[in-house]
């Protein structure tokens, strides 16, 4: 099973020891998409997406039978435009040994998976790299079921598994850690301004708030 601390320091995410999978997100998948909006899961992946370009950490591109199910969204594309996804016919991800073997490379063992739908495709690979010994997080926002009940089975089965489930802006904030980091800090901002909703707009608030002069004549 995985061998993840489940509290404590180092039960917590940092860049070195992360590697990011990416699974499926294409129009086919997001075609059945009703667990969430789909407008939301996808502004919440490309945010996941940059955050990982931010902070160095290796991503693997999934797709399942691009040739019918649709190219992987153009906007995560775009954030790693010298990637080609691999395109499965395995249904699990896991058991594309090409997928196995860019994650086993990287030498990482805190695995983060996002992918379509959550009881199938994020599933099905979560819970096989559990048992492998791998520390498995499941991206719950960046990820969505065909229905609201499918999408809840599926984290409750992995959590049985000893996946955490986690939220894209939980990711973010474990890699950020410390606001010291400051070589990451304008980066992050602006992905917090562009895709973590209220928050973003909290944050072009309170820079206009300090660019306006206040008071005298």
């Amino acid at each position: 099973m995985s061998t993840q601390n489940k509290a404590g320091l180092d039960a917590l995410l940092t860049p070195e020891e992360s590697v990011l999978v990416l699974i499926d997100h294409q129009p086919f998948q997001i075609a059945n998409l009703n667990s969430h909006e789909p407008t939301m899961v996808i502004n919440n992946v490309v945010g996941l997406s940059k955050a990982a370009k931010v902070f160095d950490v290796p991503t693997i591109l999934t797709t399942v039978i691009e040739e019918r199910g649709g190219l992987i969204l153009q906007q995560i594309q775009d954030v790693f435009p010298e990637q080609k996804p691999i395109n499965r016919t395995f249904v699990n991800t896991w058991q594309d040994q090409r997928v196995v073997d860019a994650v086993k490379a990287t030498g990482r063992k805190k695995l983060i998976l996002a992918g379509l739908w959550t009881e199938v495709c994020l599933a099905m690979p979560a819970i096989q790299a559990a048992g492998e010994g791998f520390e498995v997080y499941a991206v719950t926002d960046a990820s969505g079921g065909a229905s609201v009940e499918t999408h809840d089975m599926a984290v409750r089965r992995m959590v049985q598994a000893g996946v955490v489930p986690i939220t894209w802006v939980a990711v973010l904030a474990e890699w950020q850690r410390d606001w010291a980091r400051e070589e990451t800090v304008p980066a992050v901002a602006e992905i917090q301004a562009q895709h973590a909703g209220a928050s973003g707009v909290a944050y072009a608030w309170e820079q206009q708030l300090l660019a306006t002069p206040t008071g005298g004549a």
